[in-house]
């Protein structure tokens, strides 16, 4: 997928010390769902047991709550953490997806306001890009900012809907067209947005199991100030991509996610028996969760030697959204009907893990458009 040859950097020194701490710390017994109230604060919590140990973003800069570690450590960090069954990141949108952004973007300013609560899960972060008419294609938002009359911050009007966390976060970041007479691609601006500010309302979209993982967020002449302005302004399609890049590259889905997943489809393989019909499906799944795993090693080694990840973040997100999806997939043909078993100690979980999986090829752009960067700006095939 690319042309520079990078040797892959497995030498590491942080797994022993991150074991032995999540195997003290990490709760006995499952938190309640994430996407209920309760739930939401439970897993703040332990945001903040993380963040106090400075475990919760190893990456960071120490000045703003972690370890100052390289990207080799915190992928073996998140090795370790999968391993030891620890909690959901219910800070992953901040953690993973803006701070990346905010770190290249941001000021002096912005990093030393948003980035210490956001490690420390005081404050939850949900994403404003999607609309109703506008999903994959964000280009096409029509949520819009207008300079208010002093000339001194932004009046916010529009809708954005599939926010992530939106039923339970303090914070959102989002693109809104700043200008309407710009190009597609241009006149766009990425804001940093309270949801407590005046006249923005958040609605909880249930899901199927009544559960509120998303929402609809309307902002109805929202007054921003012009230090809430991410990046420059009419540059936001730029700073989005850069959070796109870690939605679908290295931060949003390390490895071991799949890898963890993948060892225990094996385990359940055996414990089946075998069957000789899913051999090769369970086989298939373990090999592309482990292709995946060396894959972004070999990225993390390029981009510590100071490489840019480029449009492969479009191969990575095919890949691992849809590996998710075999592994469950494989899972519920060796359990069979019992699959459907939710209560306590039942296998349950791999049926709300293939549900959850189902939506990786459609979050962080749809792998439709993603084969379309792929065939364009990897391949160098003509459009349409």
């Amino acid at each position: 997928m690319c042309q520079i040859r990078c040797a892959v950097d497995l030498t590491f020194s942080t797994e022993h010390e991150a074991r032995a701490w999540l195997s003290a710390h990490v709760p006995s017994e499952p938190l309640p769902s994430l996407d209920t109230a309760t739930g939401f604060a439970a897993h703040r919590a332990w945001e903040r047991t993380l963040f106090d140990d400075r475990w919760s973003v190893v990456s960071w800069p120490t000045e703003y709550g972690g370890r100052n570690l390289g990207i080799m450590e915190w992928l073996v960090f998140e090795e370790e953490y999968y391993r030891a069954r620890a909690p959901k990141r219910v800070s992953q949108n901040g953690i993973f997806l803006l701070a990346p952004t905010m770190l290249e973007y941001g000021t002096e300013v912005q990093k030393e306001r948003f980035l210490p609560p956001m490690a420390a899960g005081d404050e939850i972060w949900c994403q404003g890009w999607s609309e109703p008419d506008a999903g994959s294609d964000l280009a096409g938002i029509r949520s819009r900012a207008a300079r208010n009359a002093g000339d001194d911050g932004w009046v916010l009007s529009g809708q954005k809907t599939w926010a992530s966390r939106g039923a339970f976060a303090e914070w959102c970041f989002g693109i809104f067209r700043t200008d309407p007479e710009a190009e597609r691609h241009r006149g766009l601006t990425y804001f940093l947005i309270p949801m407590d500010a005046p006249g923005v309302t958040v609605r909880p979209i249930p899901q199927i199991d009544g559960e509120t993982g998303f929402a609809e967020i309307f902002f109805d002449q929202v007054e921003v100030p012009d230090d809430q302005v991410l990046g420059q302004v009419g540059a936001g399609w730029s700073v989005a991509m850069a959070t796109a890049g870690s939605e679908r590259g290295l931060s949003l889905r390390s490895p071991a996610r799949y890898t963890e997943a993948a060892g225990r489809l094996l385990d359940l393989y055996d414990r089946r028996g075998g069957r000789p019909s899913s051999t090769d499906a369970v086989a298939q799944a373990y090999m592309d969760a482990e292709a995946y795993k060396l894959h972004t090693y070999w990225t993390a080694t390029k981009v510590s030697r100071g490489h840019a990840v480029g449009p492969e973040a479009s191969c990575n997100k095919i890949f691992w959204s849809e590996t998710d999806v075999a592994i469950h997939q494989a899972a519920l043909d060796l359990l069979g009907p019992e699959a459907e078993l939710l209560e306590a100690g039942a296998p349950g979980e791999w049926l709300d893990g293939y549900l959850f999986s189902l939506a990786g090829p459609i979050y962080a752009g749809t792998n439709e458009i993603q084969r379309n960067v792929v065939a364009e700006r990897l391949l160098g095939l003509p459009r349409g």
